[in-house]
């Protein structure tokens, strides 16, 4: 019987795998990319199922949010056809595509009837509607109160929402503000479980760190316990079919309201077949209760742990250091009429990234498509800074560049001027809205061009922007170990990124060179 479960349950895998790959083939990528649909393979989907717990109560309860195709049904119904195969199911499953409706309403079917052929009990609901404003409703079509779930199971939609979108304003006033369409999904989910539940899930790793997940990090982390974090070491290996280049993680995590945290199991490897790689982790070392914004460390092996450690033992604080990180003040669509291409009397440097080279501004640059200055009027003036030495961070980095981190010194002796506006796509390191002094500036742009601050921010960042939040969480080195490093600036010139680590390893204590 053990050896006809399998069978069956990998037959089941088999043929949603193959409407996975026909739905796939047949929708338009235009539209997919409009609903931020990402189908999931059935190695990925077998691997999401293998997380969930099955050793509750019966009948077992399951929501798959966004559920394309069924495939994360179909493997979940496979696992319990090998484990438990006489055991009561109850499965909804909610998608808005008609599109997929038949494909999704056949899996349903097939995984009725594979069930029913190994003596267990399946039902399924197929929601055909917005899982947003049916998981924000508290009562079903029925009249009756919504039964909370044992298992969410998802791959939600990965796609920004307004600050005005209608589904931003629901799940804001059912349970959290969030600015995705994943993290809704994550959070109507968590709002949706019984307690004792399980979320599993694949989603992009951003909602880990960063100023704009803070409120939805608040709301998991009040509300679930952390138990498994699973990162691949090459992001393309995800969705090996697609074009999904997201750095993903899969997770699972228990609902609880007790403040007691014990342990997690964090995962890696290289792709599904791979050799696993877990150890088993102090909760701390996730999730720090003194943090105020709620940042989850993932440290994927013990090289991430050593490299965790030696972020730890950096001697300073960006506070203690003597500085401050902004955005920049200028938004050039709000202050057109201020905006001239080149430079003229009466206006001071912009400076976009397009000026950042080298680990210096190049300004002007003439022919560029975008503005080389402003005016400095009284109504400009608030957005400038004074002439000083300021380090100046790329917020976005492209594809192309090999470091996270892009960092370059304002040189007020290369670019002399009464003030400086410093445009919204950068970040500016200063003091108390001034310069910073000469060789600190120079030290701290070295530093932050370094592959280990590189390696830093990649560990717990799994996104191409660098927030003002995320290098105020930063340490750094000391304020003296910043002066030494900027001692060594090459006039005119820029080292090559071999002898840029050699200086930065030579000024640091051991400890922070893992």
């Amino acid at each position: 019987m053990a050896v006809e479960a399998t069978v069956v349950a990998a037959e089941l895998v088999v043929r949603t795998e193959t409407r996975r790959q026909e739905s796939s083939s047949a929708l338009a990528p235009k539209e997919r990319a409009k609903r931020g649909q990402y189908f999931t393979p059935a190695p990925a989907a077998e691997f999401i199922a293998s997380l969930a717990r099955l050793d509750g109560e019966e009948p077992i309860r399951v929501l798959d949010p966004g559920a394309g195709v069924g495939s994360l049904t179909a493997s979940l119904v496979a696992r319990i056809l090998r484990e438990r195969p006489g055991a009561r199911v109850s499965i909804t499953a909610c998608e808005n595509d008609p599109q997929l409706h038949a494909a999704l309403s056949a899996t349903l079917q097939d995984c009725s009837r594979t069930v029913r052929a190994a003596g267990g009990h399946l039902e399924t609901t197929l929601v055909r509607e917005d899982f947003i404003a049916w998981a924000t409703r508290d009562r079903d079509a029925s009249g009756e109160s919504r039964a909370p779930f044992d298992v969410v199971i998802m791959n939600p939609p990965y796609k920004k929402l307004a600050a005005q979108a209608p589904e931003r304003k629901a799940v804001r006033e059912a349970c959290t503000e969030t600015s995705n369409l994943y993290s809704a999904f994550m959070a109507l989910g968590v709002r949706l479980l019984a307690p004792g539940g399980q979320l599993v899930a694949i989603t992009p790793r951003s909602f880990a760190n960063g100023p704009y997940f803070r409120p939805f990090r608040k709301y998991l982390l009040d509300r679930m316990h952390i138990d498994h974090v699973h990162v691949f070491e090459a992001r393309n290996k995800v969705f090996a079919d697609t074009d999904v280049l997201q750095e993903n993680v899969i997770f699972s995590a228990t609902r609880t309201d007790s403040p007691n945290r014990g342990k997690a199991v964090i995962s890696s490897s290289h792709s599904y077949g791979d050799d696993m790689r877990s150890r088993t982790v102090d909760y701390r070392d996730i999730v720090q209760p003194e943090d105020g914004e709620h940042f989850i460390h993932i440290s994927a092996d013990e090289e991430d742990a050593q490299l965790a450690a030696a972020h730890a033992n950096l001697a300073a604080t960006l506070t203690e250091i003597g500085c401050q990180v902004s955005t920049g003040r200028v938004v050039d669509f709000r202050s057109r009429e201020h905006l001239r291409p080149d430079p003229e009397d009466g206006a001071v440097p912009l400076i976009y990234p397009l000026h950042m080279r080298d680990g210096r501004i190049t300004w002007p640059v003439p022919g560029a498509k975008k503005n080389n200055a402003i005016m400095l009027n009284g109504e400009t003036e608030k957005m400038t800074f004074p002439a000083g030495y300021y380090v100046v961070v790329k917020r976005l980095s492209s594809k192309e560049e090999k470091r996270r981190v892009v960092a370059v010194v304002f040189d007020p002796e290369v670019t002399p001027c009464p003030r400086i506006g410093f445009e919204n796509h950068v970040n500016v390191f200063h003091h108390a809205g001034a310069g910073l002094p000469k060789e600190v500036a120079r030290g701290l742009c070295l530093w932050l061009n370094s592959t280990l601050l590189d390696r830093f921010i990649r560990r717990f960042s799994g996104h191409t922007q660098v927030n003002a939040t995320d290098l105020r969480n930063l340490r750094y080195p000391s304020t003296e170990q910043l002066r030494a490093i900027g001692g060594e600036w090459i006039e005119g010139g820029w080292p090559d990124q071999d002898k840029l680590d050699d200086l930065i390893e030579r000024h640091l204590e051991p400890t922070a060179t893992a």
